[in-house]
C-alpha cells in the first residue's frame, strides 16, 4: 500500500497542483489553516476545482492542521507589549488607548478633505520617533494610490517636531500605485523591503479608491470583493508577522437606507468592515478642527475626540 503522502504546504493537498494552489493564494487563502475553514463551495468557486476535490482538499487541510492554545495571561502580556505611534494629539491617543497600535489594521473613512491624509503624515513622522516617545524607531511604507503624498508637508511636520526632515524623509519609502495591481503586488513583495528597512508603519491611502475605479457596477462586485481579501489579508499577515502597524484610509458614499442621521458609509462592504482592527470616522467641523469617532474597537468603548489640523501636524 502507498504511503500517504505528508500534507505541509498547499501544493500537497490532494487535487492541488501549483496552478490552482497559485489561485488559492491570490484569493487569500495562502495558509493551510485558512483553507482548513474554508467553505469548499468557495475553493470551487474561485479555482475551478470540482465540489468534491474542494472538500478533500478542506478535510486534508484540517487533518494537517493543529490548534495551539494560549492562557489568557499569555495573550495579555503579548497586548501590553504591543507598541504604539502617538497621532500628536493626546486625546485622540487616549481614545485609541495610546495611540495606533501594532500588529493590527487601524482605518478612517470620512469626506474629501477631512484630514485622513493629514493623520496619515503625522503618523509617518511619529513613527520615526524613538520607542517611549511616541514611536517605533523605524521606517514607513506609503502606498499613495491617489497622488497625495506631499513631501514638502512630512517637512513641515518634522521640523515641528524637532526632527531633521531630510532623515525623515529618507526613512519613507513611496509607492505610487497607478491601479489596483500595482496596489496589490507592493503588498506582495513588501516582505523584503520591511526587513531591509526597518518599516514599522504601512500606510494606504486610500485603500479602495483604485478598486472602485476599475470594477464598477455589481458585475464586477465579485472579483473586487475577492481580490480586495486576499490584499487585506496579506496586510494583516505583515502586521502580525513584523509587529508593524498599519494605517489605511477609506472613502465614502451615502446610503439612501438611512433617512435620519448621518448617511455616510465606508466603501469595501463587510471585507473591510470585519477586516480593520480599529474603525474610525473622521468629519469636519469648524476652521481647522475635525471630529473622529471610534465607531470599532474590540478593546476601546465608542468615543469622540476633537482634533486640529495646524501647519505644525495634528494636536488637540
Amino acid at each position: 500500500m502507498a504511503k500517504e503522502k505528508s500534507v505541509k504546504e498547499i501544493e500537497d493537498l490532494p487535487g492541488v497542483g501549483p496552478t490552482t494552489a497559485e489561485k488559492l493564494r491570490t484569493a487569500g487563502f495562502d495558509t493551510l489553516d485558512r483553507i482548513a475553514t474554508a467553505v469548499p463551495a468557495d475553493l470551487s468557486e474561485l479555482t475551478g476545482m470540482s465540489m468534491d476535490a474542494a472538500k478533500k482538499a478542506v478535510d486534508a487541510a484540517k487533518q494537517a492542521t493543529t490548534l495551539e492554545f494560549s492562557m489568557a495571561t499569555e495573550v495579555y502580556e503579548k497586548r501590553k507589549a504591543l507598541g504604539r505611534i502617538s497621532t500628536g494629539a493626546s486625546g485622540l491617543d487616549e481614545m485609541l488607548g495610546g495611540g495606533v497600535e501594532t500588529s493590527g489594521i487601524t482605518e478612517v473613512y470620512g469626506k474629501f478633505a477631512s484630514g485622513k491624509t493629514q493623520l496619515g503624515f503625522q503618523l509617518t513622522v511619529n513613527a520615526q520617533l524613538p520607542i517611549g516617545s511616541g514611536g517605533l524607531d523605524g521606517s514607513v511604507l506609503f502606498i499613495d494610490t491617489e497622488g497625495t503624498f506631499r513631501p514638502e508637508r512630512i517637512e513641515s511636520i518634522a521640523k515641528a517636531s524637532n526632527l531633521d526632515p531630510k532623515e525623515v524623509l529618507n526613512k519613507i519609502l513611496v509607492i505610487r500605485a497607478a491601479n489596483s495591481d500595482q496596489q496589490i503586488l507592493a503588498i506582495e513583495r513588501a516582505d523584503k523591503t520591511i526587513k531591509e528597512h526597518n518599516v514599522k508603519l504601512i500606510v494606504v491611502d486610500s485603500l479602495m479608491s483604485l478598486f472602485r475605479a476599475e470594477y464598477p457596477g455589481r458585475g464586477a462586485l465579485g472579483e473586487r470583493q475577492q481580490k480586495l481579501n486576499a490584499h487585506i489579508h496579506k496586510l494583516q499577515s505583515l502586521a502580525d508577522t513584523y509587529s508593524l502597524a498599519v494605517y489605511i484610509t477609506n472613502q465614502v458614499m451615502d446610503n439612501p437606507a438611512i433617512l435620519f442621521g448621518d448617511p455616510t458609509t465606508p466603501v469595501g462592504g463587510n471585507i473591510v468592515a470585519h477586516a480593520a482592527t480599529t474603525r474610525l470616522y473622521m468629519r469636519k467641523s469648524k476652521e481647522e478642527k475635525r471630529i473622529i469617532r471610534l465607531v470599532d474597537s474590540p478593546s476601546m468603548p465608542e468615543a469622540e475626540a476633537v482634533i486640529k489640523i495646524t501647519p505644525n501636524g495634528i494636536r488637540d
